[in-house]
Order: structure tokens, then C-alpha cells, then sequence
């Protein structure tokens, strides 16, 4: 069985798939607030460990119940999910306590966070490796562009689009996978490389999941709407998810490495 197929079958199982349950809104919102405005933007993380933090909460949080009125632990339990995204992705990891970067009411000790995270990681079960849409977008994209590496702008727009979707409570209904498949359609569609949908869901073999491709484009097209990627800086990467779309590449990504060596 090749690494793509290995993926799909997860995917299809439902095992570590990114929002399995509906959390309220603004805890997703107040956690990429967080990610992006103090920790992602100050140390120039990758969009993947983005995501991952907030998978790791969002799982966290359908499997384990705080007690009311202690706002004190989900800050620490959202600097625990992203310091825990951090070790799994990038290679350049501050100290534990460095994670808190803007002013806040509550200021951790190292290991408070820890003992977080290790909650956290037995929460889970250590089952922190995710399948994202970041895990399918290299080969959809590859797919639609006649089997050729995709140019930088699409790899933009799709790291873009990826991560409008983790702001959407309505973009939790879908697989990993779906999310891939309707990001590399709507944006082949506005390279004016694909006018044939259908035949794009066969290339990804989901046609049985046609509907909710259709759907998530759908969604897609309202999220695109504010987005603008051709003024964006262009980056030369191997993989969606190895960096920032707003810097430079200073770095690969350790999980993505791993993935294209098992693939090969």
C-alpha cells in the first residue's frame, strides 16, 4: 500500500481527522487569535502547526470537560496545544515558557504548561501525528496540474484557503481530505486550468464523497472572497504545509520530510 492510499483509509475512518466535533465558535476563533497575532507571526511557524494546535484542542476539548468559569485553563491549555504543534512540526523550538509572547492576564510557569501537555498527550492517547488537508494538497494539486510540480501561486493560495477553513465552524463537517480536494479545484478553476469538476473528484478517487466536494467548494468560493494570493510573496517549498505564507522558508517541515520518504 503506497502513503497516499495509507491516508485515504484514515481519512475515510474518521481516525485523527481535524474538528470531529462541533465546538462553539469562539473558542476556535480565541485559539487562532492566539496562534496567529502572538505565537505563529512572532516565530514564523508553519501553517501546519497552525492547524495541528488547533486540532489537538479540539480534541482535547470533546473528550475532556473543564470546570465552568476557570478561563485561566483554557489559556494555559491553548499555549499547551501549541507549544505540543510546535515540537511535532518545526525545528526551531523556543522554551516552554517562551510561548507566551503578548501581555496576558494569566503567566504560566514552564511546568504548568508541561503538566498541560502532558494531560493533553494522555488525553489523546499520543496520537498526535493528524491527518490534515495539508497530508492530501501536494498530490491533488500535482493531479490537476497534468502531473507536474504546481507553481508557487497555487501552493499560496491553497495554504491560504486551508487555513480560512480552520476559522469556519462550518467547514467541521468535512474530511481532510474533502477540504484538499475542494481547495485544489477552486484553485485550478481560477488558474483556468479545470472545467470539469466531476472528472477532478474521480482524479482524487472520491467520487463517493462527490457531494461534499461540491459543498466544500461551495464553502470555499465565500471564504476566497477576501483572499488575494497572486500579490503574495512566493516561496520555493516541496510541501503546502513546510512554510509560512507570509515569510520566507527558513526551514522543512520534519513531519512532511517523513511522509515523502514513506511515499517514495
Amino acid at each position: 500500500m503506497d502513503f497516499h492510499q495509507f491516508l485515504m483509509d484514515l481519512d475515510a475512518n474518521g481516525i485523527l481527522s481535524c474538528f470531529g466535533f462541533m465546538n462553539s465558535q469562539w473558542l476556535i476563533c480565541a485559539l487562532i487569535r492566539l496562534l496567529t497575532e502572538q505565537v505563529h507571526a512572532h516565530y514564523e511557524f508553519g501553517p501546519l502547526s497552525l492547524y495541528l494546535s488547533v486540532n489537538y484542542l479540539d480534541r482535547f476539548l470533546s473528550a475532556y470537560e473543564f470546570p465552568e468559569g476557570r478561563a485561566w485553563m483554557m489559556q494555559l491549555l491553548a499555549v499547551a496545544c501549541v507549544s505540543i504543534a510546535a515540537k511535532m512540526e518545526e525545528t526551531e523550538i523556543p522554551l516552554t515558557q517562551d510561548f507566551q509572547v503578548a501581555e496576558s492576564k494569566f503567566v504560566f510557569e514552564a511546568r504548568t504548561i508541561q503538566r498541560m501537555e502532558l494531560l493533553v498527550l494522555s488525553t489523546l492517547r499520543w496520537r498526535m501525528e493528524a491527518v490534515t488537508p495539508f497530508s492530501f494538497a501536494d498530490t491533488f494539486l500535482y493531479r490537476l496540474n497534468g502531473d507536474h510540480q504546481p507553481p508557487e501561486t497555487w501552493i499560496n493560495k491553497s495554504i491560504q484557503l486551508i487555513l480560512s477553513t480552520v476559522k469556519d465552524i462550518d467547514s467541521l463537517e468535512f474530511k481532510p481530505s474533502e477540504v484538499a480536494a475542494a481547495v485544489a479545484i477552486v484553485v485550478a478553476r481560477e488558474n483556468q486550468t479545470l472545467d470539469d469538476t466531476e472528472r477532478a473528484i474521480n482524479l482524487f478517487g472520491l467520487h463517493a464523497r462527490k457531494e461534499k466536494v461540491v459543498k466544500c467548494v461551495e464553502l470555499l468560493h465565500d471564504l476566497a472572497a477576501p483572499i488575494s494570493y497572486k500579490s503574495a510573496p512566493t516561496t520555493h517549498c516541496d510541501s503546502c504545509a513546510s512554510s509560512s505564507t507570509n515569510t520566507p522558508v527558513r526551514k522543512r517541515s520534519r513531519m512532511l520530510d517523513r511522509n515523502r520518504e514513506v511515499g517514495q
